[in-house]
């Protein structure tokens, strides 16, 4: 849609079939991106025949330094963040073509750089591509998704893709479930695309910590002063006390039991549980059966 708000900025006229093939799509997504920039107040003339096409209403004036260097380069960012992912320079592209005719609107020295691969890109960016086509094209996805509470089979019908916590993620309509899921697309295997299925008002999707991972466990922790970087980059400079021995006293929430043992487990011998004293008991019993194992 910038692509062609940028060519209708440049041009006085441009048809469906010629944004099409300038941007690799259907005239059929043409024309719902044109719909979508009207609803959104730019004010979109099409006339019929030859000669026609698209075009801004005779009258109507924008500045046409919407687009500035700095917006171009930041959009650009983003595209590249996406490149990262996708395996592919086909972002980059999108914005060669939309710079194209703009002089100077594409500066080439990006200084931002980000990167949202995983160590598994080549079987991440797969899942990625797979299930972006399955949200466009209104298909379910199919697979084998395991969890801490086991491996299921899962069936969806796809409407996000979502980058958050470091980690991509699926939102969509769980068939076995009947309730809306998001689903870690590293946990994810056997992925296939299936039948089609009718939209659904998709609400958009509540990501809020206090949501996706509700606090269960309340602890204390002591911690020696070597591991006060890992508490800073983890939760920030505010998140421990420092007691008159020196360690470091955290008190935090934790969602699930699994990720708050591994978390205790890896400080080794720098971590002291204090509570709570159920908890506290079981940390005890991994730690001889771990000690039993050396021995």
């Amino acid at each position: 849609m910038i692509g062609i708000l940028s060519l209708l900025l440049q041009r006085d006229s441009v048809t469906a079939p010629e944004l099409a093939a300038r941007f690799e799509v259907s005239r059929r997504t043409i024309l719902r991106d044109i719909d979508a920039l009207c609803r959104a107040g730019i004010p979109i003339a099409a006339r019929q025949g030859a000669g026609g096409g698209f075009s801004i209403m005779e009258g109507y004036r924008i500045d046409r330094t919407l687009l500035t260097g700095a917006d171009m380069q930041a959009i650009l960012a983003g595209l590249r963040s996406l490149d990262s992912v996708s395996g592919t320079r086909r972002y980059a592209q999108l914005m060669e073509k939309l710079s194209e005719g703009s002089t100077g609107m594409l500066p080439g020295d990006g200084r931002i750089l980000i990167d949202l691969a995983s160590w598994y890109k080549g079987p991440l960016s797969e899942k990625i591509e797979a299930i972006h086509a399955a949200i466009d094209a209104a298909r379910c996805v199919a697979f084998r998704y395991y969890s801490p509470g086991g491996e299921t089979e899962r069936e969806i019908e796809p409407y996000y893709l979502v980058f958050q916590w470091a980690s991509w993620y699926v939102y969509g309509w769980c068939r076995a479930r009947l309730d809306w899921r998001l689903f870690k697309l590293n946990r994810l295997t056997e992925l296939a695309v299936g039948e089609p299925f009718e939209r659904r008002d998709a609400p958009w999707p509540d990501l809020s910590n206090a949501r996706v991972f509700p606090e269960r466990w309340r602890v204390r922790v002591l911690i020696e002063p070597r591991f006060k970087w890992r508490l800073i980059e983890e939760y920030g400079p505010d998140c421990y006390s420092v007691q008159p021995d020196g360690r470091l006293l955290f008190e935090g929430g934790f969602a699930g039991r699994d990720h708050l043992i591994t978390w205790l487990l890896s400080f080794e011998d720098g971590a002291e549980l204090l509570g709570p004293p159920e908890l506290r008991a079981e940390l005890g019993r991994i730690g001889a059966a771990i000690s039993g194992m050396y021995m």
